[in-house]
């Protein structure tokens, strides 16, 4: 297999990706971000655990999540638990019925 086979291969999966991942995000209420991953996740649980010091680190459970992997053969789990010392990000998915003129005023 040559270089250019091996990027069409990467290039047609990680296409195949998205478009599962375009099929399966309104199915999910929320979107996190790791340093390693990123999911969907019906519920989401972060937690600050103190360290020896002024340390800490960063666990994370999700429940009924999706994974962003291209080498994964099954993406969708149960039950996931992220250790992390780096950021986590967080985010309430937008229902697909979206109204701008139903949010509060800030």
């Amino acid at each position: 297999m040559s270089a250019e086979d091996l990027e069409r291969y990467e290039a047609e999966l990680e296409l195949a990706l998205y478009r599962e991942y375009r099929d399966v995000v309104s199915l999910f209420k929320y979107v996190v971000e790791t340093d390693r991953r990123f999911y969907l996740a019906n519920a989401v649980d972060v937690q600050v655990r103190p360290v020896d010091g002024s340390d800490a680190y960063i666990e994370v459970h999700l429940k009924d999540a999706w994974v962003w992997d291209l080498y994964r053969p099954t993406r969708f789990i149960r039950e996931v638990r992220v250790l992390t010392f780096k950021d986590v990000n967080v985010e309430e998915t937008v229902p697909t019925e979206f109204d701008p003129g139903t949010l509060p005023a800030s």
